[in-house]
């Protein structure tokens, strides 16, 4: 009898531990395929918390063949768990949709768990009172959850990737299923053929599955991008995918274009060279974001600089920088430079904790598509980059699309004007992404003086592809807002309006 009831709340473990995995998997794939990640996250779980209610509900309709059920759930549970990423990556490049899908999955695991958990508690009735019963099949739901979690934040995700937590973690609910069969044999009766040649069935389809994910996943994730996938790395914060074309390479974070070596000296060319041709005795530099090392390859072009500290929350991203081949190339070899530190922490904190002072920061960060990245464009964090420049010190920030995300330009102008910079906004059409912008902050001149210092300024003396005296004049004007910007707030953390206004953007004329 206690052989039979310990045996039925491990598979309520089980399915503890493989529950929680699937509602991070979901959140996970929903904020690589959709982004700002903190609505995903909550979206999902709150989809899988409501359809547990449901199943818990639609199970008190069950009245008899409570243990077959059970079976069928548990089986059902494994497969839903551990096919689920195939079927998303490969619907990914197919459908503008691909939330529906997520939301659906989500919910028929919420619901399969909520279904079960009532059965296996009437299932045990036999062996404990109700109070010892309920308390203790809860018990190991809940340990479950907490063992799920905790394995998929430090072993899944950073070591095995989705599509494999999914395979392990999915596989629980089937193992499960196979000892709670092997315990209660002689109960089957009449269904013993029919569960074992489920569960064979299972075994079976799994095996398959799993031996061909690889080429499931690749097919998805190659029917997203029109050049050919060359690499893709899953890290605990974001997904990075590089495709090729001819000899250059595009590098893509959650789906969204972020370089390319073709002209990413559209991009990194205007964003150091004007606010360097102002700083009057660099030395000290920092970076936060810029993984891909391409700002710092133009920061080592002034010889005069001491140390340049770069900042970038991903180890996978700096990793990249530094060792693919293609882009080390085109950095030149930047992130292994002997001025340079890279430090993977996370730009708030790092601020937060420095005691140092710099003549330069460069803010090279995504777009704020979420409230996670809005606090990096936030009030309180500007003020923080303030307090770590020198007293002649300058800023530089990217901005994003001017016209097509206009408020959110606005809004990050309006910010740093709101903690004492002055600014001079610039831009530049970079071919693979469009208009681009960036604004510099100043501490001690005017933005008059800003302006006229930099039409001023000479960048004969470094070595650029593309950027001159002419160019930076061009960069410096601006025509009319596409939109009304008259009521554009403040960004801060308490009142992340950024990540609203870059979603809301005018991306309908794109």
């Amino acid at each position: 009898m206690k052989r039979q009831s310990f045996f039925l709340k491990s598979a309520i473990f089980a399915t503890g531990v493989s529950g929680l995995v699937a509602e991070f998997i979901f959140s996970t794939l929903a904020s690589y395929f959709i982004g700002d990640t903190i609505v995903q996250w909550t979206v999902v779980l709150s989809i899988m918390l409501f359809s547990m209610g449901v199943g818990s509900r639609l199970s008190s309709r069950v009245e008899k063949d409570l243990l077959s059920i059970f079976l069928s759930i548990e089986i059902g549970l494994s497969l839903l768990i551990c096919l689920s990423p195939l079927f998303i990556y490969g619907l990914a490049g197919f459908t503008q949709y691909i939330h529906i899908f997520i939301y659906t999955l989500a919910a028929l695991v919420g619901c399969a768990i909520g279904f079960e958990i009532p059965l296996v508690i009437r299932l045990n009735e036999g062996y404990e009172g109700l109070n010892k019963n309920i308390s203790s099949i809860m018990s190991y739901d809940y340990v479950g959850s907490l063992v799920g979690g905790l394995a998929f934040a430090f072993i899944g995700l950073p070591f095995l990737g989705i599509k494999n937590s999914a395979f392990l973690f999915g596989m629980f609910n089937l193992l499960a299923a196979l000892t709670v069969v092997i315990v209660f044999w002689e109960k089957l009766k009449a269904i013993k053929l029919r569960v074992g040649l489920s569960m064979g069935l299972a075994f079976f389809i799994l095996s398959i599955s799993f031996i061909k994910s690889d080429s499931i996943k690749m097919y998805g994730e190659q029917s997203r991008f029109k050049d050919k996938i060359v690499h893709v790395v899953e890290s605990k914060y974001q997904k990075l995918v590089v495709t090729k074309w001819l000899q250059e390479h595009w590098l893509y974070i959650n789906g969204n274009l972020q370089m390319t070596t073709l002209d990413e000296y559209l991009y990194h060319e205007p964003m150091i060279h004007p606010v360097m041709s102002l700083v009057e005795d660099p030395k000290n530099i920092l970076i936060i974001g810029g993984g891909d090392g391409f700002n710092a390859k133009e920061l080592l072009k002034y010889e005069a600089i001491e140390t340049i500290d770069l900042v970038d929350l991903d180890p996978e991203m700096t990793k990249l920088g530094a060792a693919f081949p293609s882009f080390v190339k085109a950095n030149l070899g930047s992130l292994s430079h002997p001025k340079l530190t890279v430090l993977n922490e996370d730009g708030f904190v790092f601020l937060q904790e420095s005691n140092s002072f710099y003549d330069l920061i460069v803010i090279d960060l995504p777009d704020a598509k979420g409230v996670d990245l809005s606090k990096l464009y936030s009030k309180e964090f500007y003020q923080m980059i303030r307090l770590h420049l020198r007293s002649n010190g300058y800023m530089v920030t990217q901005s994003g699309n001017p016209y097509l995300a206009t408020r959110a330009f606005e809004c990050i102008k309006k910010t740093m004007q709101n903690v004492g910079f002055n600014i001079a906004p610039i831009h530049n059409h970079v071919l693979s992404m469009g208009e681009w912008s960036w604004v510099i902050g100043a501490k001690d001149i005017t933005s008059v003086q800003l302006k006229i210092r930099l039409e001023q300024g000479t960048y004969g003396d470094i070595e650029t592809r593309w950027l001159n005296q002419e160019s930076v004049k061009m960069m410096l004007n601006f025509g009319k807002p596409l939109e009304d910007t008259a009521g554009v707030q403040v960004n801060t953390i308490n009142n992340p309006v950024l990540y609203q206004y870059q979603l809301n953007g005018n991306w309908g004329h794109y």
